[in-house]
């Protein structure tokens, strides 16, 4: 397996992987939110590959005060393999380099199997609210 950094001929398979991992979500426009990671930390944007096939994806980023992590995503047939743990890894060392403290990131509350492996990964549930509002509408859902 190999960890890299997103590379624009990986945009097809990234968005089919997000497919099979349900990550996608009829708000969110995916080709979009490629476009708009690859304007920033462009570097932050990881896929895992195996025999030349992209199996994991983690976009990053980091505000100069947290870093976050999104689009986490390890194909089904490949997952139980450490993939997201190499991945996470990779990605927090990158924020340690950047100086960034601490990471965060979201799940969906009903998510139980991804929070269950969050928190074998040494990621604690944190007592805040997310509030969030949309401020461009990519489409109409």
């Amino acid at each position: 397996m190999e960890i890299r950094v997103f590379r624009q001929e990986d945009f097809e398979e990234v968005i089919t992987l997000w497919e099979r991992c349900d990550l996608l979500r009829p708000w969110n426009d995916p080709e979009m939110d490629i476009e708009r990671k690859l304007q920033h930390d462009a570097d932050l944007f990881l896929v895992a590959e195996v025999g030349g096939e992209v199996v994991g994806s983690l976009m990053g980023g980091y505000d100069g005060h947290r870093g976050s992590a999104y689009y986490l995503g390890v194909h089904p047939e490949f997952r139980g393999r450490g993939i997201a743990n190499a991945l996470l890894n990779r990605l927090e060392k990158k924020l340690i380099a950047r100086g960034c403290p601490k990471i965060h990131i979201m799940v969906r509350e009903e998510n139980d199997l991804v929070i269950g492996m969050y928190e074998r990964l040494e990621y604690e549930q944190q007592d805040v609210v997310m509030l969030g509002k949309r401020l461009i509408e990519d489409q109409e859902y």
